[in-house]
């Protein structure tokens, strides 16, 4: 789950520096992955930037609408989630089922963090898509769960990132979509962001490994020292 991430993550620390914004790093975003290596390398990146009106890849983080006021479900519209509405950015909005994409084990503990080098004040509300959700379609407010799984205010930032603890949501499955709405409290601005992610089921133990406690952790490395132990008396008696 990690190793996606922290490639595109080595990549955005490195343009921080130039004066951002702010945008969701783990699970990563569409807008991440497809512009903070600069030059989008995969197809479903290619093609958005390929659409877009400028804002990729330079402008990925930059993703903000002003005067929203709460009113999201009014302001952006339907097919137009990804990109906020805004023209430089339509090309996150393709409906296509390549999207970079974060696995995930359902209903467990992750720490999401949203990168942010000019600090501003406000809350962050986290959405996933509805069962039955199509990658290959546009997206639309109904195709989100009425509820965010996450809320957070004024979430505190560490290394250069808001860092907020929560529950991935239960009983999903497959591919689906985070989306995150970052309203700004000291600003005008509202951001907007799409994770796609790949939901799983936690891995259990192999067959037999339960009847076995010993054998994990310290318990194997202490049978590995008591083997070895056992060798070198045999070897002083020899």
């Amino acid at each position: 789950m990690r190793q996606r991430i922290a490639g595109v993550a080595v990549a955005v620390l490195g343009l921080w520096a130039t004066g951002s914004h702010g945008a969701l790093e783990e699970p990563v975003s569409r807008a991440a992955a497809c512009g903070a290596e600069g030059t989008p390398r995969e197809p479903a990146c290619a093609a958005a930037a390929a659409a877009s009106g400028g804002g990729l890849p330079d402008a990925w983080d930059d993703l903000r609408v002003a005067d929203v006021g709460g009113r999201d479900r009014e302001v952006i519209p339907d097919g137009r989630l990804c990109s906020g509405g805004l023209d430089a950015y339509r090309g996150l909005d393709l409906p296509r089922a390549d999207w970079p994409a974060t696995t995930l084990v359902r209903g467990g503990d992750f720490t999401f963090r949203y990168r942010g080098t000019i600090p501003h004040r406000g809350s962050f509300h986290l959405y996933v898509t509805a069962d039955g959700y199509d990658p290959a379609r546009p997206l639309g407010w109904d195709d989100l769960e009425p509820r965010p799984f996450v809320e957070a205010t004024d979430p505190p930032m560490r290394d250069g990132s808001y860092v907020m603890e929560g529950r991935l949501p239960a009983g999903k499955t497959g591919r689906h979509l985070i989306y995150t709405v970052w309203r700004n409290t000291d600003t005008p601005d509202t951001y907007y962001s799409c994770s796609d992610v790949v939901f799983t089921i936690a891995a259990k133990p192999p067959d037999g490994a339960a009847g076995l406690p010993w054998l994990a952790g310290g318990g194997l490395l202490a049978l590995a020292g008591g083997l070895a132990l056992l060798a070198r008396r045999q070897d002083r008696r020899r």
